[in-house]
């Protein structure tokens, strides 16, 4: 069974299609790549992955898993193990990146049924359960006392969004131009972590202008490319 399919799928933003007529299967483990010029759809996707408000889909369908989740709220999709990554990920003031992280780890925990996901009960116990996957995407023990995206560089933003996909552990994860805005060194350090907490059971979709990320990545399965939707 495909982790994630995408049937036919069309999708409108404020009348407009974008979308038309979309058709993906990714299989567990999978690293699949979505490239294309602007204007072509492929944020649109993302978008419409994780339930985007401003995004309609007027025909298709999205599985998860074989569950139709076409027309879930973006919190069951999240719960549900959809994860995306943004383009420009958001300063939060005042919002530690650890209390972040530990928040949407047990929320995420107690929301699954059968899980073999501990919930961490104390600050401690969850740091030194950070603290390895800091290592992981080649982050500092400096931003468990940091504010979430603030005053992160380029590069450091991108990998706080792979610190969270190693976090979180979701089935899917959208990496929306993971590269944009980074030099050559940067744009190495991004592929290395989103290689080394990819997993044999999950899914991750990177979506991109450039095939010099691709150059990077230690697998990638499927390049699609899109054009005009």
């Amino acid at each position: 069974m495909a982790v994630l399919e995408i049937r036919d799928l069309h999708v409108q933003r404020e009348g407009k299609l974008i979308l038309k007529g979309v058709n993906l299967k990714t299989g567990p483990g999978e690293v699949h790549a979505i490239m294309g010029p602007n204007g072509s759809g492929k944020s649109t996707l993302a978008y419409t992955l994780l339930g985007h408000p401003k995004y309609e889909v007027t025909k298709g369908q999205i599985l998860l898993d074989g569950e139709d989740i076409t027309h879930a709220s973006t919190d069951e999709r999240a719960k549900k193990g959809l994860f995306l990554g943004f383009q420009y990920p958001t300063e939060v003031s005042g919002v530690g990146f650890s209390h972040f992280l530990r928040t949407s780890y047990n929320a995420l925990s107690k929301s699954l049924a059968s899980s073999d996901r501990e919930v961490f009960i104390t600050v401690r116990e969850f740091q030194n359960y950070l603290k390895k996957n800091l290592q992981t995407v080649g982050l500092g023990d400096d931003f468990l006392s940091r504010y979430l995206n603030e005053g992160f560089s380029g590069g450091e933003k991108k990998r706080s969004e792979v610190l969270q996909m190693a976090v979180l552990k979701p089935k899917v994860s959208i990496l929306d131009e993971p590269d944009s805005g980074l030099d050559i060194d940067a744009v190495q350090a991004v592929a290395k972590a989103i290689s080394d907490v990819s997993t044999p059971d999950a899914t991750i979709i990177v979506i991109t202008h450039y095939a010099r990320i691709l150059k990077f990545l230690k697998k990638l399965d499927y390049v699609h490319v899109f054009a005009r939707g």
